[in-house]
């Protein structure tokens, strides 16, 4: 049999105090998956976005140790959304797998990804939550929301709970890098591609070590952004409020010539002024995002900058 290389991609952020426990699991489970697979081996790929911390100098030492180990560092933080598309970009490997290195992600069910994607019927395992436990209730709140709104108005279903966590086949992934668009969201642009995908069903685990550095207004973001590039339906609400405004506007032109009522008095005269002013405002704002999306595609800026990767590493201390 043909031997099989599978690339592990992991995104990095100030991940000191998690990355060798990382490291430690991913490199027990691959070993296993070799002892009963002997046609694959295993590279580890791991992008450093820009870290602050002593990440980048972690990932030397690996690279050195353990010729499996490949890195890439950017200049500066880019995202963790630059980070998988890098990953994506630099990974060789006959099937790829996303992982955080938080140990969030269980690197223990790579070995049933692997199975449910070599068996030919499926072309990418991917994790689902099932559970928000541990998660303060608010954010759980906005992200079954966002779900729901999202899935309402865009045609691209995104699977309530998908992780960034997927075993991938190549063929998927040369798609995925077919989509060239410079703001990114990897969970829409997973299921727009079209392969098909067995989900697993997972609980909600929490960080192995460290701390998240995603927060509310973050993750708010990244659910606008999400929406935005998946959905032209908030452009349409410009419309409706047009259409809604014209009606009242008729309805009081008629109500007042038919029946010789007036809608008199200052309070009502400043709140409709609000009213119509706000809406005015808010349809702006979403088509001024959309203007704004369009700007930075225009500009064609890169993606990321790499600023050293193990090869440039090694060519600079000799």
């Amino acid at each position: 049999m043909n031997t099989e290389l599978i690339s592990i991609v992991v995104p990095c952020y100030n991940e000191q105090e998690v990355l060798m426990l990382f490291y430690d699991e991913i490199i027990r489970v691959t070993d296993e998956m070799k002892k009963k697979y002997e046609h694959l081996s295993f590279e580890f790929l791991f992008i450093n976005d820009g870290s602050k911390d002593d990440t980048l100098k972690i990932l030397r030492d690996l690279s050195e140790r353990d010729e499996r180990v490949r890195y890439v560092s950017f200049s500066r933080n880019f995202g963790k959304e630059a980070g998988i598309l890098a990953g994506l970009e630099n990974a060789k490997g006959d099937y790829i797998v996303t992982i955080d290195a938080d140990l969030q992600h269980p690197p223990k069910l790579i070995p049933q990804m692997y199975e449910y994607v070599a068996e030919g019927e499926y072309d990418c395992a991917g994790t689902r939550r099932v559970s928000r436990k541990g998660e303060p209730v608010l954010l759980s709140f906005f992200s079954r929301m966002f779900y729901k709104v999202i899935n309402s108005i865009s045609q691209t279903q995104i699977v309530d709970g998908a992780q960034d966590y997927r075993f991938m086949t190549r063929q998927m992934v040369d798609a995925i890098l077919g989509m060239s668009e410079y703001s990114r969201f990897s969970k829409g642009i997973f299921s727009w591609v079209g392969f098909k995908t067995k989900y697993i069903e997972v609980e909600n685990v929490e960080r192995a070590a460290g701390k998240t550095t995603w927060n509310f207004w973050k993750l708010l973001k990244y659910s606008l952004d999400g929406i935005l590039a998946f959905s032209t339906f908030p452009v349409s609400i410009s419309i409706f409020m047009g259409f809604i405004f014209i009606i009242l506007a008729a309805a009081i032109v008629i109500k007042t010539l038919i029946c010789g009522e007036t809608m008199e008095g200052y309070p009502v005269m400043t709140a409709l002024l609000c009213l119509i002013g706000g809406i005015q405002l808010l349809c702006m704002g979403i088509s001024g995002q959309y203007i704004s999306k369009i700007y930075l595609e225009v500009k064609n800026r890169p993606k990321y900058i790499v600023g050293e990767t193990e090869k440039t590493k090694k060519k600079r201390g000799s």
